[in-house]
């Protein structure tokens, strides 16, 4: 028996998701492409500050939708954490960002460039995810990218605490220990919130697909 909807279901929830995520994956690389290259740092940094204002514009959009939206392509609950969570990554990495900055870092440890590479790598499989969103037969996929994500994440956490240990065991002075404590804190917090937009989408897969 063929289901109809009497009432179409607003498609454009999915061209906002993966905005949102390409806009959070372009954050993700401008800090790597910082890190990688540590000069013009100021302007850097306000290349990836223009991310995260761009963030706070799809947010903001989503919400409108889903406020104006009668009938929703996933739970209403469940559009407002995946949009949360995705802004949360940029909102982090905008952080760790401005953080070096305002500490006026010299130059990047390996540790911020393997906290980078994880960062990007997280990014790529969430913003692979989240067109398979549009496709129920195809949801299940999504499921794989979530394992990945989890794994990057406890790598993240795996990278913190050596970070954390070296740190310790060699203290220059404790304003370096102070920063350094709060750079590492802030990357491995954007780590965390991708786990979080992992789970979000495993619950959407596991209510839909």
């Amino acid at each position: 028996m063929v289901r109809l909807r009497l009432i179409p279901r607003e498609e454009k929830f999915f061209d906002m998701f993966e905005k949102a995520s390409r806009n959070m994956l372009e954050a993700a690389k401008l800090l790597q492409e910082m890190l990688s290259h540590y000069e013009d740092v100021e302007k850097k940094v306000s290349e990836i500050t223009e991310r995260e204002h761009q963030g706070d514009a799809i947010t903001h959009d989503i919400i409108a939708k889903l406020n104006s939206t009668f009938v929703t392509p996933f739970d209403r609950e469940d559009i407002h954490h995946l949009t949360s969570a995705i802004d949360d990554v940029v909102d982090r990495i905008e952080a760790a960002a401005d953080v070096m900055l305002i500490y006026r870092i010299e130059r990047p440890t390996p540790e911020l460039q393997k906290f980078a590479s994880i960062l990007v790598r997280s990014a790529e499989e969430i913003n692979s995810a989240v067109p398979l969103l549009r496709k129920r037969d195809r949801m299940k996929e999504i499921l794989n990218r979530c394992i990945e994500i989890n794994r990057l994440e406890n790598e993240a956490d795996q990278l913190q605490r050596a970070a954390l240990v070296a740190l310790f065991e060699n203290p220059t002075n404790t304003i370096d220990v102070i920063r350094w404590r709060e750079i590492y804190g802030q990357l491995e917090e954007a780590t965390d919130r991708c786990e979080d937009v992992a789970d979000v989408l495993q619950g959407m897969v596991m209510k839909h697909a």
